[in-house]
């Protein structure tokens, strides 16, 4: 038969597997959001890189037919003639160049591809030491596409050391501020991405230029499913579930605003969790 303490141990497992759940709910809600924006990321490169394959393929045709001559020329004057033909000076310079903006662009899908992974895996990990402005920059690939159109992004980055945290679940808290923060604006405006460190902690800002936020509704930005976008534009639960995640890491997440002059979301974090303490 089970005691109460038993029945008080299984609640809090199913609360904190329908937490996590929950957690990986809103994140791929949120990365089905911008998917269209990360496709288009994905497709650009995808575009110039099938666009210099086929140009490298002529260019190849071209090198062959100067290598097959060499077995019918009659003389080094014919050889030269072929050259000149084909512009193999030219050519030799332009395939550097094509070469070099693919693997360019294979890089960028690599690193679009590895923050995807990073932000759709499940946070099984616990806390343990790691990069916030890795997790930043990672973040900041995913939401790029969203961002670029809206405001630029300013980074001041200090110096902090390693955090003991889930980062994949502090790039979410980062990935629903961005986001935020880009929805904000009614012009292009500008993001300001700050960091640095306090006696105990680290901490973070995200700070916009957009349409600010009305007193009314600071009190309940926190509150789950309160929120001021138009229906299917989000679910209301991003600064909500930011909050209990910054919760269990021990921390706290603060707002300023004044409508016209934009917001401004500053979190703090304790760099080493208390003994015993995981999510």
């Amino acid at each position: 038969m089970l005691t109460q303490d038993d029945h008080a141990a299984e609640l809090e497992k199913q609360l904190s597997q329908a937490n996590k759940q929950l957690l990986q709910s809103e994140k791929l809600a949120t990365i089905g959001q911008l998917a269209a924006g990360v496709a288009h990321e994905i497709n650009n490169p995808i575009g110039y890189i099938h666009s210099n394959l086929k140009t490298l393929r002529t260019y190849l045709l071209d090198l062959f037919g100067v290598m097959d001559a060499i077995d019918q020329a009659d003389s080094l004057a014919t050889l030269k003639s072929r050259r000149e033909e084909v512009e193999y000076d030219f050519l030799k310079s332009d395939i550097h160049d094509l070469l070099g903006e693919s693997l360019e662009g294979i890089a960028r899908i690599e690193k679009i591809i590895a923050a995807l992974k990073d932000f759709s895996r499940k946070d099984d990990d616990g806390f343990k030491p790691d990069d916030l402005h890795q997790g930043i920059q990672s973040t900041l690939n995913v939401v790029s596409n969203e961002l670029k159109y809206r405001a630029q992004v300013n980074l001041s980055l200090g110096q902090v050391p390693l955090l003991e945290c889930n980062l994949p679940q502090i790039n979410q808290v980062i990935m629903n501020l961005l986001v935020n923060a880009a929805h904000a604006m009614e012009h292009f405006g500008r993001i300001d991405i700050r960091t640095g460190t306090t006696d105990t902690g680290v901490w973070f800002e995200v700070e916009d230029n957009g349409a600010g936020i009305d007193p009314d509704h600071l009190q309940h930005l926190f509150d789950p499913f309160f929120t001021t976008k138009p229906v299917g534009k989000g679910t209301g639960l991003g600064l909500a579930l930011s909050k209990n995640i910054i919760d269990k890491h021990r921390g706290t997440i603060e707002v300023r605003s004044q409508p016209g002059q934009g917001t401004c979301f500053r979190v703090c974090l304790p760099i080493q969790q208390p003994e015993g303490e995981d999510d």
